[in-house]
């Protein structure tokens, strides 16, 4: 049960003291002590902590909100809970810190690109970024607003791409050096977070971005202190991204198993971060944990489609083994999901599970890493003077990754999310 004890102050207010001494000794006030203001301090007492840095967990944990950020972080018994505080038992629960979600295509309408934060919100996300489909201004304007119960936003505004008939004109199309770099300006001067390019033939189907073009994005995102993060498929290309300087690759190599020099490279190179998004891995699994989250119909056709597919897994075991190899040269992996599903990212992390990462491997890539690679120096980890940013499991994820399914609260700032208002929109029928 939750409750809050009020501190009082013994002190008689000084006007009426000198009231007293005006009238005469004899005839004295007196006044009911006022209460102190309610204290806003939570403390959430015996939870199992998985506090995102990568050790173990911390059995019985008391954790100190006030503000909206974590002032106190520890075992029971080592936290003292000031007089006064709201007591919340978290007892057989687990805390870990709110995921990121490190590359996603949300909408560009307000009104929507709100609801599918608050729905990121739901599933136990505490910050997203948009890679690079985001044309007119909703997502530039909402980086830095404070929604109630929402992930916050993070955007590579519009990407670039060599020019891709009948695919998405939301990128820049460029096809000179001078097109590539007026592209970046234009995106600094909108002081976008990340610069998003795509290197890709789509199976043949295009002219991929030259390493001409892809190397002077590069340089002028960097003259205007902009990191750029490439999506890319074939392995030559990861090499020559490399070499120009890229930060971060928006996929893994899809075409083949990477080889020494790609490892060699890469370890060269320890800050360049890996979002793998993962493929469909291709084998029946079970979509009834999200009952209750979407419409019937829509989750029953989801389930129609969980089936095994030989083609798909093998798709899929190219890019674990070298998830896994990369992940084993200790390149810094984050969580995307590379989509705008609100739930995706549970998946994700069970297919990062499945090629050779370690659950709690898993959780610092969703959770630490992907809010650095943001530039979200106030979450990712559950500690003294990060947002209380954090999710209450009902069971462990360090023995099954499938358990930061099991959601029983989220906070952002030291807030609850309101879970059954959002349930109630994610499974009302479309109108």
């Amino acid at each position: 049960m939750l409750r809050t004890h009020p501190r009082l102050r013994g002190a008689v207010p000084l006007a009426l003291v000198l009231a007293g001494a005006a009238t005469s000794a004899v005839c004295r006030s007196s006044a009911p002590e006022p209460s102190a203001p309610a204290s806003t301090v939570t403390v959430y007492e015996g939870a199992r902590l998985v506090d995102g840095r990568g050790g173990p967990a911390l059995e019985n944990a008391t954790l100190v909100v006030d503000g909206g950020r974590f002032v106190a972080v520890g075992p029971a018994g080592q936290v003292t809970a000031p007089a006064g505080a709201t007591r919340v038992s978290l007892a057989g629960k687990t805390v870990i810190p709110a995921l990121v979600d490190a590359h996603t295509h949300p909408t560009t309408s307000r009104e929507t690109l709100v609801e599918q934060l608050r729905a990121k919100a739901y599933f136990g996300v505490g910050a997203i970024l948009s890679m690079g489909l985001d044309t007119g201004t909703a997502a530039v304007n909402l980086r830095h607003e404070a929604i109630p119960g929402a992930a916050r936003l993070r955007t590579a505004g519009r990407g670039i791409t060599a020019p891709e008939p009948g695919r998405s004109e939301a990128p820049f199309w460029v096809t000179t050096e001078d097109d590539a770099r007026r592209a970046v300006q234009e995106m600094a001067a909108l002081k976008v977070d990340i610069i998003k390019i795509w290197v890709d033939d789509r199976d043949g189907k295009y002219r991929r971005l030259p390493p001409e073009l892809y190397t002077a994005v590069i340089d002028e995102a960097h003259a205007h202190g902009l990191r750029v993060a490439a999506h890319i498929y074939a392995l030559e290309d990861a090499k020559g991204l490399l070499k120009a300087g890229v930060d971060a690759f928006a996929h893994g190599v899809r075409d083949r198993d990477v080889d020494d020099q790609f490892i060699a490279m890469v370890k060269a190179r320890p800050e360049v971060v890996l979002i793998p998004n993962m493929p469909d891995r291709g084998v029946a699994q079970d979509y009834g944990w999200l009952s209750g989250s979407m419409p019937a119909g829509a989750l029953e056709q989801l389930q129609a489609g969980a089936a095994d597919r030989p083609e798909a897994q093998k798709t899929f075991g190219i890019q674990a083994r070298n998830l896994a190899k990369l992940n084993e040269a200790g390149m810094t992996i984050a969580m995307g999901t590379d989509g705008y599903s609100p739930w995706s990212q549970h998946v994700e992390m069970a297919d990062m599970v499945a090629s050779g990462m370690t659950p709690g491997q898993v959780i610092v890539a969703a959770t630490k890493n992907a809010a650095a690679l943001l530039q979200l120096a106030d979450t990712g980890t559950v500690e003294a003077g990060k947002r209380a940013d954090f999710v209450v499991l009902d069971a462990n994820p360090l023995e099954d990754i499938t358990n930061t399914r099991k959601i029983s609260a989220v906070y952002l700032a030291g807030m609850a999310v309101d879970r059954d208002a959002v349930r109630a929109r994610l499974t009302s029928p479309a109108p």
